[in-house]
């Protein structure tokens, strides 16, 4: 599960602020709001064969991110395509390539937690790197004792910058000796995985927590339309962990690995006794969607 270095990616240019520049001079300033408080918004993004897949949600769910935090000078979608495209162009990536963008607050005049203090705009940052998805083919989950955060607190709408949240709970994953762990909400039912979303199966319906809490990913929401395209029953409701300790299938969704089958979680296999497999079929539904679809480079 630990990522390891990929040599493809030891030369690569990077967008920061308004032009690209070698990874090794890709430095954000002290005075950054990523630096001073994690203020800074951003997305992860697949290349699939020459296309960026599913850019204008990625996009817009920055905007929405940035308006929520009151950015301002906020770049526009046509300008962030753009360094988009410039980054992948120059790193020659038209496939196995995933985006971490990301826009910060920008600079302060002097350090201090006031937003007033940011007098310059916002900082883009396109950093595109060769990297395939990420999790192995079954993984092994936990439950974590760190709540997700609630609307009461942070919101999950907010892509932000800030994920202490996520980090604590996947320390105790790192303790436990598996890949990812589960984060409840306020209230003790499923939120998500510390990085991907979560579906169980039972009984050929797809589930998933109502996203009161999570983030409502842009892979979680590609499965949900691909279920209702395919007339497979999906349904968001408030799910327990026992739920999905005694469901058929389960599996979690995100950009850094797609869809990932889960076979263990809190050391409970996942046993699939319907004898139907929906993962089979959600699994090769998404591929040939990324496949066709997208934003050309």
């Amino acid at each position: 599960m630990l990522q390891k270095f990929d040599d493809r990616n030891k030369d690569i240019q990077v967008w920061l602020g308004d032009k690209l520049v070698h990874r090794n001079e890709a430095k954000v300033s002290v005075f950054d709001s990523t630096v001073q408080g994690g203020d800074a918004v951003w997305e992860g993004i697949r290349v699939y064969n020459g296309k960026i897949f599913c850019l204008d949600k990625h996009l817009n769910r920055l905007q929405e991110s940035a308006k929520t935090l009151a950015f301002e000078k906020i770049p526009s979608n046509e300008y962030i395509t753009d360094a988009i495209k410039q980054t992948v162009k120059a790193n020659g990536q038209m496939d196995e390539t995933h985006i971490r963008l990301t826009l910060s607050r920008g600079l302060k005049i002097t350090s201090g937690m006031d937003p007033r203090l940011n007098q310059f705009g916002c900082t883009l940052i396109v950093l595109a790197e060769w990297k395939a998805p990420v999790y192995p083919e079954n993984i092994k989950l936990m439950t974590a004792s760190q709540r997700r955060n609630s609307p009461s607190t942070l919101d999950s709408k907010i892509h932000h910058n800030n994920l202490l949240n996520n980090i604590l709970a996947k320390i105790e994953a790192n303790h436990y000796g598996v890949d990812a762990a589960i984060m409840l909400d306020v209230y003790g039912y499923v939120s998500e995985a510390n990085g991907v979303n979560m579906f169980m199966v039972k009984n050929g319906k797809v589930l998933t927590p109502k996203a009161d809490a999570c983030l409502p990913g842009i892979t979680r929401q590609t499965v949900i339309e691909i279920c209702v395209a395919k007339q497979i029953p999906i349904i968001e409701r408030n799910l327990s962990i026992s739920e999905f300790y005694n469901a058929d299938e389960v599996f979690v969704t995100g950009t850094m690995g797609e869809l990932t089958v889960v076979g263990e979680i809190d050391r409970r296999l996942i046993e699939n006794k319907s004898g139907i497999n929906v993962l089979d079929q959600l699994q090769q539904l998404f591929a040939e969607k990324v496949k066709v679809e997208g934003e050309l480079i």
